[in-house]
């Protein structure tokens, strides 16, 4: 599929058939997450799949209810390793560590359209809660829940704003 055409095609899909994804895709799918950019190139995010169903009940209940967490037969958490960046201090642990694993939740996202899966980046959750169900280290911040699945519905393009209300040239 043509960068274009996948940056078109994504969804957030929030129903999935009752249909397994292979575990190689899955790795597939991190490997191509783990190509985008990162802060000095230290990779500074690490990727959680969970399959176990009790395990997706915390994270649903973690994510205020969001059932379709449990639906999905894969769901990749993606954190932030703040020790990872630590060379990079504060700045490092409070920003560049955020960006790097929202750009690879951006490949997660795309790259599994390859696959023909569908994908829903979830943020809306009690990080604590997350990390005590994951058993997560101190330094390991949860920045988005990612339910995997073929989807059930694919819903249609939301409106998108004016590309105009958007473009500053040179100064706000």
């Amino acid at each position: 599929m043509e960068l274009k055409e996948a940056l078109a095609k994504r969804r957030s899909i929030r129903s999935f058939l009752p249909k397994d994804v292979d575990m190689k895709t899955i790795t597939d799918i991190i490997r191509y997450a783990n190509m985008a950019p990162s802060a000095g190139n230290l990779q500074s995010r690490d990727f959680i799949i969970v399959r176990d169903d009790h395990t997706k009940e915390g994270l649903c209940e973690a994510a205020l209810g969001q059932e379709f967490i449990m639906e999905a037969p894969v769901c990749i958490v993606v954190c932030a390793n703040l020790q990872r960046i630590s060379p990079y201090g504060r700045r490092g642990r409070e920003l560049y560590c955020i960006q790097d694993a929202s750009a690879s939740i951006d490949h997660i996202l795309l790259a599994s359209l390859d696959y023909n899966l569908g994908t829903c980046w979830v943020g809306a959750f009690h990080e604590k809660r997350v990390s005590d169900v994951l058993d997560l280290p101190d330094y390991a911040r949860p920045v988005a829940i990612i339910p995997i699945g073929y989807p059930a519905v694919v819903p249609p393009m939301p409106p998108r704003m004016d590309i105009k209300k958007l473009i500053h040239l040179e100064k706000w």
